[in-house]
């Protein structure tokens, strides 16, 4: 299975295709937010791990976010809508610096699990790609040279 990653730079907002409904259907709920788990595991323990909670009930609140924002994304309940209000990521992102390299130290965390999921590899290529260009949009600062 490829996991492409594309090249981005600060400043780039492609259009984001959201993943297929069927991945939810496959995983569920209780399936995306053990990914998410073991992803922000993998996070705790990568180059970038300055740029996530250092506490284990801080990181447990930020697991429970993103695993809300996911299934929502993915056609499941708007939880994230329900309990943080409308995403804007980029804006909620801002306070983090957030590099090219950056993003891909996280987008190869998800290279690492994805391809564990025991789900058709269609789905998951199509959630990498909503990953892959969504990434794009946090970008907010410049690598250091």
């Amino acid at each position: 299975m490829e996991l492409n990653i594309s090249p981005a730079t600060i400043g780039m907002r492609p259009k984001v295709d959201l993943p297929n409904p069927d991945f939810l259907e496959h995983l569920k709920e209780n399936g995306i937010r053990k990914l998410v788990s073991d992803y922000y595991d993998l996070l705790i323990k990568s180059e970038i791990k300055h740029l996530f909670p250092p506490s284990k009930e801080a990181l447990e609140v930020a697991k429970l976010k993103s695993s809300d924002f996911f299934i929502q994304i993915c056609g499941g309940r708007p939880y994230f809508n329900e309990n943080q209000g409308s995403p804007m990521l980029a804006k909620r992102h801002a306070p983090f610096k957030i590099t090219a390299n950056g993003r891909l130290e996280w987008l190869r965390c998800y290279q690492e699990l994805l391809p564990q999921l025991n789900i058709p590899e269609e789905l998951v290529i199509s959630y990498w790609n909503y990953l892959n260009i969504f990434s794009m949009w946090m970008i907010n600062s410049e690598d250091k040279s």
